[in-house]
């Protein structure tokens, strides 16, 4: 997994589901998983080779997270609002047009 660019976490806002972490100082990659408002944290699985390991997960803080930890670069090619229009919008905008 060497051909993945880090960047630094600016924002809360990278921080989604799916994206690979690794520690500013390691090496090891990370899945983020999704956010725990009870523990107040985000679930972190390991990955290695492409395949995330579900048996084992950390949780990690949002501060800790921008803190110490880089984020995969990722390119967006399509716009927010086109990737999540939702059916039943998707259905009233058919019926306007």
């Amino acid at each position: 997994m060497t051909n993945i660019i880090f960047n630094t976490i600016k924002d809360a806002y990278q921080l989604v589901k799916g994206a690979k972490i690794k520690g500013k100082h390691q090496e090891e990659i990370f899945e983020l998983g999704a956010y725990d408002p009870i523990k107040r944290g985000y679930n972190v699985y390991p990955f290695e080779d492409g395949v995330k390991f579900d048996d084992f997960k950390v949780i990690i803080s949002e501060n800790e997270l921008m803190n110490n930890y880089l984020i995969e670069r990722v390119n967006v090619k399509e716009s927010v609002a086109e990737v999540a229009i939702l059916p039943e919008r998707e259905e009233k905008l058919r019926k306007a047009v």
